[in-house]
């Protein structure tokens, strides 16, 4: 993986939590770091699913679903 030098300015405490979290758990600020965004970008995704179904929700009013009993046999499959 590929990394681009980044710059950010922490609270004292901000450091000082991180510093204690990376002593306990043995990683590197940075690797930190990353792991906070990456969970910050996966939200998004998710809010981009989330508006996603908003957006398209009731757009097939007639669509018949077969009962959760049906989805759990797996008989569908078979449609």
């Amino acid at each position: 993986m590929g990394a681009t030098r980044t710059q950010i300015y922490l609270t004292e405490e901000q450091r000082e939590q991180l510093d204690r979290r990376r002593r306990r758990e043995g990683k590197t600020l940075a690797a930190l770091v990353r792991e906070a965004v990456d969970a910050y970008l996966e939200l998004g995704r998710d809010q981009d699913f989330r508006d996603a179904v908003e957006a398209t929700f009731g757009s097939i009013p007639d669509l018949e679903v077969p009962p959760r009993a049906e989805w759990d046999r797996g008989s569908w499959l078979s449609c």
